[in-house]
């Protein structure tokens, strides 16, 4: 049991350190947050569930699961309200960024379009039956 928890932690570690490095190492903010966000909630669940398996007493084993559960459903909401916002806010992108697919889904002013989604009017109706 103690070569899977040493396992388990150096494994949460090196993911926790690749996430470090991405947050250091990648050019712009969105790509920054892929690294983390990613890296870091696995790192820190290998990590939480090694010492869930450690300790092996039932209330750190359920201390060990509400950990897991809260990392996994805030760090990614988490990561995308900070990218929704460092988009609207005019945070460049690496200038190799090929696509943008936020713009074609936006109008002038930032507001979402709708295409697909409106009724037609009541003219354009008719010249499209007629």
């Amino acid at each position: 049991m103690n070569t899977l928890v040493a396992f388990l932690m150096l494994l949460g570690a090196g993911f926790v350190f690749i996430g470090a490095l991405g947050a250091i190492r990648m050019p712009d903010l969105m790509l920054r947050m892929h690294a983390t966000t990613k890296a870091g909630a696995l790192g820190g669940g290998l990590i939480a569930i090694a010492a869930g398996l450690h300790f092996g007493e039932a209330a750190v084993v359920v201390r060990t699961i509400a950990i897991l559960f809260f990392v996994v459903l805030t760090a990614p909401v988490a990561a995308h309200a900070i990218a929704r916002a460092a988009y609207f806010t005019g945070v460049k992108f690496w200038d190799r960024t090929l696509k943008d697919e936020m713009r074609e889904k936006l109008d002038t002013k930032g507001n979402y379009l709708r295409s697909g989604l409106e009724q037609p009017d009541d003219d354009a109706g008719d010249d499209q039956r007629g």
